[in-house]
């Protein structure tokens, strides 16, 4: 059986909550059974929806499994002239996951750090003053 193909025309269409597709490495996935059962929400892939998601799904960190996943809601290809360079994925274990999950920290530093400072010193003043 052949390949079905997709232009990125095509997929630009399919973004609603009743037609949910995104394009995930030059594969064209319809997501649209998905979208209630995905555990990141539904607003992550209707927000993708219609559009390439390949650096979304990258940078997320998403584990092998869901990766081999993802192959189930494959539905065709993007047509060969409008494909993008896929870049290889990082072996399982690897540095590049090491970092990703060390740039989760940052940023939960990065986001909880200046109050949690201002509580410190708050408290600091408080029991200077009172007592």
């Amino acid at each position: 059986m052949a390949t079905a193909l997709f232009t990125r025309k095509e997929v630009e269409s399919r973004n609603t909550k009743n037609d949910a597709v995104i394009i995930i490495d030059n594969v064209v996935c319809d997501v649209t059974r998905f979208l209630l059962d995905h555990p990141g929400g539904i607003e992550v892939l209707l927000d993708n929806a219609g559009k390439d998601a390949s650096k979304c799904f990258h940078d997320i960190g998403h584990s092998e499994y869901a990766r081999d996943w993802m192959q189930t809601f494959a539905i065709g290809e993007v047509v060969p002239e409008e494909r993008h360079e896929v870049l290889p994925w990082p072996p399982a274990g690897s540095e590049a996951q090491a970092s990703a999950e060390q740039w989760s920290v940052r940023g939960l530093v990065d986001a909880c750090g200046a109050p949690l400072v201002l509580a410190v010193c708050a408290t600091v003043l408080y029991m200077y003053l009172f007592a």
